[in-house]
């Protein structure tokens, strides 16, 4: 289990017998809120001040994706038409821009999520698809691979390029090495996280 004493003014709580596993190469910024059956991979990062609450189902956000400042992920109850709810599943070297909203979905493994873009109950992004800024990703909708959706309510735009996707994934390296950066100037000015 990882201690919260390890991040500056991180709040990481259990809830319901369930406690957050988090990588210890992910970066955790200060301000952030991680409740309940959350699972963080290796050298994911977590930026300024986001929430992410697995209260009522779990929230897997996988290796090297970055969740930036602002961000709110949640998932949904099972039901009896739902026995499984909707948890919030968070693919490898996935982006997702400051300020979305991300609740009961799937982003697929180098999926992208533009500042401030609602994704809701069902969706589903499909690898290296991506939901343009601003855009609102209305229940049960799927962003199929190398797709660009916009607008609100989202719709189907263009088919990426090459040259987009390798963008992606140059961010994805860009936030893995910056949450490093972020980790060494936190524990210099605050100290070393007591052990």
């Amino acid at each position: 289990m990882t201690h919260a004493s390890r991040y500056p003014d991180v709040t990481i709580l259990p809830f319901d017998g369930k406690a957050p596993q988090i990588a210890d190469s992910a970066f955790i910024a200060p301000g952030c809120r991680i409740i309940g059956d959350v699972t963080i991979g290796p050298e994911a990062s977590i930026w300024y001040n986001c929430v992410i609450r697995g209260d009522v189902n779990r929230v897997v956000i996988g290796a090297r994706s970055n969740v930036q400042d602002g961000t709110v992920i949640h998932c949904d109850s099972p039901e009896p038409r739902r026995p499984d709810g909707f948890p919030t599943l968070i693919g490898a070297d996935v982006l997702i821009g400051h300020m979305a909203m991300i609740h009961g979905c799937t982003i697929a493994d180098r999926g992208f999520v533009g500042l401030g873009a609602i994704v809701m109950n069902g969706c589903l992004i499909e690898s290296d698809g991506m939901l343009a800024a601003g855009a609102m990703l209305t229940p049960g909708k799927r962003v199929g691979s190398r797709q660009l959706w916009g607008g609100r309510p989202a719709a189907y735009m263009r088919d990426l390029t090459d040259a987009a996707l390798a963008d992606m994934q140059e961010g994805v390296a860009r936030y893995v090495e910056n949450g490093r950066h972020h980790a060494a100037e936190i524990a210099r000015t605050l100290g070393p996280a007591p052990s």
